[in-house]
């Protein structure tokens, strides 16, 4: 039952959060939209700055879950099982609302006011794009990139790329500019 109740509140928190921001996020809002008393909150998390951050650990194993899913079909090429993953991202980003991803909304909010916040969502975007770079060398080595590619840099700009089209796509609630950015990103890439 006390793992439910936290896994409520950070499903919960995870959507507000996305929608709202951390600023604008009351714990009061996430206890009345779950039911959840307010003891039973403060038993999982000793602040809000544990609650947000418990947030991102949470997305986070989503994240792998889908760079698992994604990463680990051997059936498509490490190209392919790359994009997939973003298509997969972009999938989820709509039955939210094209509101983008928790990680780049927090670090836009909070990256110059908490640097332990900065620090975990850099952390955060390190982790994913280390596990892309293990496909991308995987390409290297097959022909489909170039022998000369930094694997780790390509990866890293692939996911700075993400997040600005993830933040413009928020702006205009439409997906264009993350296909556009995919599809620019890996017709470069494979030239």
């Amino acid at each position: 039952m006390a793992t439910e109740t936290k896994q409520l509140l950070l499903e919960q928190g995870m959507a507000m959060l996305l929608r709202h921001g951390y600023h604008d996020l009351g714990i009061t809002a996430v206890l009345e939209a779950t039911g959840i008393p307010k003891g039973s909150f403060y038993h999982h998390f000793k602040s809000k700055e544990d609650f947000g951050l418990q947030a991102i650990d949470r997305y986070m194993e989503e994240v792998h879950a889908g760079l698992d899913y994604s990463l680990g079909d051997k059936s498509l090429a490490p190209l392919q099982r790359v994009r997939r993953f973003f298509e997969l991202s972009e999938e989820k980003y709509r039955t939210q609302g094209y509101l983008g991803c928790l990680l780049g909304g927090l670090g836009q909010e909070l990256s110059g006011v908490s640097e332990v916040f900065r620090q975990k969502v850099e952390q955060c975007f390190f982790e994913i794009a280390q596990r892309i770079a293990i496909s991308l060398e995987e390409a290297i080595e097959r022909g489909d990139l170039a022998e000369n590619t930094d694997p780790q840099k390509l990866a890293e700009l692939l996911v700075n790329c993400w997040e600005g089209a993830a933040l413009r796509t928020r702006l205009r609630r439409d997906p264009a500019p993350l296909r556009e950015m995919l599809d620019f990103y890996f017709r470069i890439a494979s030239a």
